[in-house]
């Protein structure tokens, strides 16, 4: 193991270190790469919280993705319908309160389709019998215009995006119950919730979106309901520590060809993942196709590297250029640096001439501070140091 590890034999005492940092901390946020076992973590932390019929986890992964389905009604190609495995104790009390008001204002943030909870009784056959069956589901529907005129289009097939924006809205509405601590909430039991990758088909722009609304929601929380946070999203990650400063923030690790796991603990020190938001913004450069967004993440990544250096502030930090005397475009590029925090909901690509100050700065950076370049093998070699 790495020196500044902590190891663990198994997901198992992985699982049982977060709950005692639960103990003492509000947020826990880890990020690790795909398949390193984020997902099968956060059944483990859910498997320790069950005794008997009692449970204290509330959680989100890809499990909970499985328990919404579609029926595409293949004979009629006509109502298709979102179904929910109610069978599932995710929605125990749940179909009996307003539940579709919380999703739908949550929803109405990211989309502009409707929906409808809706139950209805069908016929099944078990051993040899039709027998009937109570199912719940949502059919979407949009408002179209057509000749000028607005129309409802009923029992539409949303799209894979917007299927798991609605998937996350409905937890995070759940997730609300919980956090409230509502008297008769069917949640009460919440001790935990843990989130594993929200966002894991979603692009930048709803990355940015959800997780700084999620930051706002927890924020806002009592504090009795304790949160852990796994994504292998590195701008996810990047905004999501940036909303919850105080969490404990760790990295999930495992050696290859092990079965055996480590956790960097990178609350105090310039973040491991961030090798990670390092990789993704030189990718962005390599393509040209870099974002406002782009630039807050290299402003974050820039801003703890002059802590952990001992400079006061980036303008510190960031060298002036020989031919720059009057510091005309040092300044500029500070300013760049600091336009802006999350509200690039609506992301725009930035100007060729920006475009450069980014490619500019971002190669100083990994020059000055000399990050493995194995790493970055593909940097590009148009890029100016």
């Amino acid at each position: 193991m790495n020196e500044g590890l902590a190891a663990f034999d198994n997901l198992n005492a992985v699982a049982s270190h977060l709950r005692e940092k639960l103990a003492e901390k509000k947020y826990v946020l880890l990020f690790a790469y795909n398949g390193t076992g984020k997902t099968r973590l956060s059944m483990e932390f859910k498997d320790l919280g069950k005794n008997g019929d009692s449970r204290d986890t509330l959680y989100f992964n890809a499990f909970t993705e499985d328990l919404f389905y579609w029926d595409n009604d293949l004979e009629g190609d006509a109502k298709r319908e979102f179904r929910l495995n109610t069978t599932s104790r995710f929605f125990s009390g749940l179909l009996g309160t307003a539940i579709d008001a919380k999703i739908r204002s949550l929803l109405h943030r990211h989309v502009d389709f409707d929906f409808k909870i809706k139950t209805k009784e069908i016929e099944i056959k078990e051993e040899d019998q039709l027998v009937k069956q109570t199912i719940t589901y949502v059919s979407f529907e949009r408002e179209v215009l057509v000749g000028g005129t607005s129309n409802t289009v009923e029992d539409i097939k949303i799209s894979r995006g917007e299927e798991n924006i609605f998937t996350w809205c409905f937890f995070l509405a759940v997730a609300q119950m919980a956090l409230d601590k509502e008297d008769g909430s069917p949640y009460e039991w919440v001790k935990y919730i843990y989130i594993d990758d929200p966002i894991s088909s979603l692009d930048d722009n709803y990355a940015i979106a959800v997780a700084n609304h999620l930051g706002q929601i927890l924020k806002d929380s009592n504090g009795q309901v304790k949160i852990v946070i796994s994504s292998h999203h590195a701008l996810f990650f990047n905004v999501i520590c940036n909303e919850l400063k105080k969490a404990v923030k760790y990295m999930l690790c495992c050696e290859e060809g092990s079965v055996s796991y480590s956790l960097k603990d990178t609350s105090d020190t310039p973040y491991f993942h961030h090798v990670a938001v390092l990789r993704l913004l030189n990718e962005a450069s390599r393509r040209n196709e870099i974002y406002t967004y782009h630039f807050g993440m290299l402003r974050n990544l820039m801003e703890k590297a002059a802590s952990f250096h001992g400079f006061n502030n980036l303008s510190d930090f960031i060298k002036r250029d020989s031919d720059d005397v009057e510091g005309i475009l040092h300044h500029r590029i500070i300013q760049l640096l600091n336009h802006g925090g999350y509200s690039h909901f609506e992301p725009q690509e930035m100007m060729e001439e920006n475009k450069q100050h980014f490619k500019n700065i971002l190669a100083k950076f990994m020059a000055s501070y000399e990050f493995n370049p194995e790493l970055f093998a593909e940097l590009s070699k148009e890029t100016t140091v």
